[in-house]
């Protein structure tokens, strides 16, 4: 069964296509700067990767594109064969604790959840619309990030405000990246040889969030009622006092939605830092002997390590600290600054392992208390086994 896993970004759309069971990749893709100019995608087949130019005025545009790539390529030779599309999808509220097949009341739902991930969720329908369009006679799934978090006891998601907040308009928190730790949260556990653990994922990456997971499910995480909850992130402020905003408005006359804009798009690493939002400038810029690059890193780490030292105390324990995502897993910089920190938990690092890039392995030497892994998260083939099993 040929099926398409599909994730889309605000201004990107990024693809692989499957053959399933068996999980074989026959070809992935990256659409990049989507209605924002200069746009352009890169096609990976056969081992060797392409790069193209491209009018990307919307999503509907990379559809198009990606199916005559499929056809052009020999990947299929109708439309027909592709048997299902799995989108992931940011928010499902509390409505979905499981993906689902898509359909236009599952849509609608989605639809009312936009105030609560205004930057995702419209490119999460327009994806999925997109492909409808195009491929109708496919079957859609929906894989939501927040799913994996379902299994949060209450005392954890709801927020001490007014319960009725939580009654009528659902103030809670959802937490996201759920597929992504789920993924790495199972390899863990395939790599311990047992399902009865205590593990503490980190999803770092321009988002980040951290979870903690007890035999098999979610407990805890850092991401809240938004994705702008919990640690510092690239453009995101993370946890901060709510009196800020109504203090900042009457400071400057800003209007609220200016200053969420500010706490979403141009805080985090980008607001402290003064470099920009991607830790490889921040790091080169603290190389160049950058003080505030520097403090702003030094930021970013102990958010980080509050939440995995918090889970440990939560969990009782722990079994293995995973790192995933972009800076989970390509910066060793960042990766060294938090095990110094959390060296009081016996955690020792093992620098010649921390320096490869690219693979999963161990990064802790054999005496650490806490096994610190890196596993490189693969989103697409989660998205592709749920779709599989829904529609199979």
């Amino acid at each position: 069964m040929k099926i398409l896993s599909v994730n889309a970004g605000s201004s990107s759309l990024k693809f692989q296509m499957y053959e399933m069971p068996e999980e074989k990749v026959l070809i992935s893709g990256l659409f990049e700067r989507i209605g924002i100019g200069n746009s352009f995608y890169t096609i990976k087949l056969n081992g060797e990767k392409i790069k193209k130019e491209a009018n990307l005025i919307d999503h509907g545009d990379a559809v198009k594109i990606l199916c005559d790539e499929l056809i052009q390529n020999n990947v299929i030779k109708s439309l027909d064969e592709i048997e299902a599309v799995g989108h992931r999808m940011v928010h499902g509220g509390s409505d979905y604790p499981n993906s689902t097949i898509i359909d236009e009341d599952v849509l609608k739902v989605v639809e009312g959840l936009v105030d609560l991930a205004p930057i995702h969720v419209p490119a999460n329908l327009i994806g999925v619309r997109a492909f409808q369009e195009l491929i109708p006679n496919a079957k859609a799934v929906a894989v939501f990030d927040t799913s994996f978090h379902q299994t949060l006891p209450k005392e954890a998601y709801l927020y001490a405000v007014p319960y009725e907040w939580y009654e009528k308009y659902g103030v809670r928190k959802y937490g996201f990246h759920g597929t992504s730790h789920k993924f790495v949260a199972q390899r863990m556990n395939e790599i311990l040889g047992k399902n009865d653990t205590k593990l503490i994922t980190c999803h770092i990456g321009s988002g980040g969030s951290v979870s903690a997971i007890l035999n098999g499910k979610c407990i805890d995480t850092s991401l809240g009622f938004t994705p702008n909850a919990g640690i510092m992130m690239g453009t995101r402020s993370g946890d901060i006092d709510y009196a800020i905003i109504p203090f900042i408005m009457e400071k400057t006359g800003m209007t609220f939605a200016e200053v969420d804009n500010i706490l979403n798009r141009k805080s985090g690493l980008a607001g402290m830092s003064g470099v920009g939002s991607d830790l490889r400038d921040v790091e080169q810029a603290i190389s160049d002997g950058d003080e505030q690059a520097k403090l702003a890193f030094d930021m970013y780490v102990r958010h980080i390590v509050e939440y995995i030292a918090k889970y440990y105390v939560l969990l009782g324990g722990c079994d293995a600290i995973v790192m995933t995502a972009g800076c989970g897993e390509n910066s060793s910089y960042m990766r060294e600054k938090i095990c110094e920190r959390l060296s009081v938990l016996g955690v020792e690092l093992d620098s010649s392992a921390n320096d490869m890039r690219g693979l999963e392995r161990k990064v802790s030497t054999d005496n650490s208390k806490i096994p610190v892994w890196v596993i490189p998260t693969d989103e697409e083939v989660m998205i592709a086994r749920d779709t599989y099993n829904l529609v199979s």
